[in-house]
Parts: structure tokens; sequence; C-alpha cells
């Protein structure tokens, strides 16, 4: 951790392709390695397939599922006197995007699908309809939250 000053924030160029800022921080996440025409390949190509199967605009579609997946509220643990407490707390904006993609792509690696692009498009897919292993971690880490409502006074 620095001592002196915080470390500021890169800015992320937009994608090529789209335009966008939030498609490249997708890539970003799906990369690895350094890999990153691999991962521009297989987001790309899964958004093709969903505008085959949706027979709509992909980037809404995509917009769409990172707004069902992104949480509001998450848990922390906090020691209070040799207790842990599972505190809830709001989650600032840029974490709800990373998280968003991080649960979108571990959910869609482990789909049933044949390749990585049929999987991320079906996770989309799900997700931009509030179905799927995303959409259904978010409501775990909401649900966590609620129950754990009660040591709220707890937050920092």
């Amino acid at each position: 951790m620095a001592r002196r000053a915080c470390a500021s924030k890169r800015k992320v160029l937009p994608d090529p392709k789209y335009n966008d800022t939030t498609v490249e921080k997708l890539i970003n996440t799906i990369m690895r390695e350094g890999k990153k025409s691999v991962a521009e390949g297989i987001l790309y190509g899964a958004l093709d397939i969903i505008k085959e199967k949706t027979k709509s605009e992909p980037l809404k579609v995509f917009k769409k599922a990172v707004d069902n997946v992104k949480p509001s509220l998450e848990v922390k643990s906090r020691r209070v006197g040799g207790a842990t407490y599972q505190v809830p707390v709001e989650v600032r904006p840029d974490r709800k995007l990373s998280l968003a993609f991080r649960w979108i792509v571990s959910y869609a690696k482990s789909r049933g699908e044949r390749g990585m692009t049929e999987k991320l498009a079906a996770e989309l897919i799900d997700a931009s309809n509030n179905k799927g292993g995303s959409v259904k971690k978010r409501e775990d880490v909401h649900k966590m939250a609620e129950a754990n409502k009660a040591f709220a006074h707890y937050r920092w």
C-alpha cells in the first residue's frame, strides 16, 4: 500500500468496434496473459451471436445484462470484540461494474456450451432476461445483505 498518495485511476480508452468504454472493460476482464486480441475476438463473436439469436441490437442486450447483474449492496466482514459480523454496505459504482463483469465471465466459463464465445453469449442473453448464474449470484449477495441488516450499525 502506498504511504504518500493514492494510486490514480487509469482511464480506459473505448473499444475500436463499438466505441464504448464498458465493452473495453469487459474485454480487459476476459483477457488472460495479455492476449487482448483473443479476448476481443471472444466478446465480438459473442455479440454477433447475440445479434443472430435475439434479432436486436447486441449493445442494448449487453448493457441490460450488465445492469441486471450489478449489485447495489454487499457484505463486508467487520471484527467487533472478538466476533466477526457480516456488515451490509453499499457498493461503489466502479466496483459494481467490476463485480458484474467478474461474475458474468466466471459463470460463462462454467456453462456447458461449446466455445467461450457461445458461453459468453448465452450468459449475456440470460442475464438480460434476469436469468442465469450471474443474476442468481447478485440475488444471493442481496439476500445476504438483507439477512445481516441488523448489523448495519457497525458500518465504519
